[in-house]
């Protein structure tokens, strides 16, 4: 459990903590965007790595403490939770965001507001915060409760600390984005800026959300030893 709470630590400081702030800047000042990225990304890749690793030592140990167990509603609510993140999370990573990685380019387009941006700037991270709410639901015990609260976490936080990293960076640019869009998912659309278009998402991503969904579905116990259906 001590190293599946430092790996999760680590995780969490280097997006929140060295990502999502000043530190950043002042970081590619010193060494330039392209080479923070590449440190960047082998520091997430092995974190991640060390998080998968602790998690699978943790969940075997005997001090992994249950709090809560699946019930039938439980699961059935998961697998509903796990559609709409992967409906958030598909369109979100195959879609334009001036909010992605290398992506604020998009802002000068005209219709850089369309499709599954006009529920939200952050389609991906709230995917992963409803993917992590929901297996939080069915998993009680403490090793589960550190990697996907962890994760909760910096999805929620992330959507934050990207809106004030790229205000910074952005100015008047980043300004006229938000607000045109919203944070939280329907925001900009129940207050009326923004209007619900499904059509214009794309039907191939919903296709390939359900799809992915279904998959992941039917192969979870394959690839974790869990089954995800009744």
């Amino acid at each position: 459990m001590p190293s599946l709470i430092a790996a999760a630590s680590y995780f969490l400081a280097i997006h929140l903590l060295v990502s999502g702030t000043r530190v950043r800047d002042v970081l590619t000042g010193q060494i330039g965007v392209a080479r923070y990225m590449g440190f960047f990304a082998i520091a997430s890749v092995s974190g991640l790595a060390w998080l998968g690793i602790a998690f699978a030592q943790a969940r075997n140990s005997p001090g992994n403490d249950v709090y809560w167990t699946i019930s039938p509603i439980t699961r059935q609510a998961q697998i509903v939770l796990q559609l709409l993140a992967t409906l958030l999370i598909v369109p979100g990573l195959t879609t334009r965001n001036p909010a992605s990685v290398r992506q604020e380019g998009a802002l000068d387009r005209p219709d850089a507001v369309r499709g599954m941006l006009r529920i939200t700037r952050h389609p991906f991270l709230w995917g992963v915060a409803i993917w992590a709410a929901g297996h939080l639901l069915v998993n009680g015990d403490a090793a589960a409760i550190v990697l996907f609260g962890s994760m909760l976490l910096l999805a929620l936080v992330g959507t934050t600390s990207i809106d004030a990293k790229r205000r910074r960076a952005l100015g008047a640019k980043w300004e006229a984005f938000a607000d045109q869009t919203s944070n939280v998912p329907f925001a900009a659309i129940v207050q009326g800026r923004q209007r619900l278009n499904i059509g214009e998402i794309g039907w191939w991503r919903i296709v390939l959300a359900v799809a992915v969904w279904a998959l992941l579905a039917w192969a979870h116990p394959y690839l974790f030893g869990v089954r995800a259906l009744p």
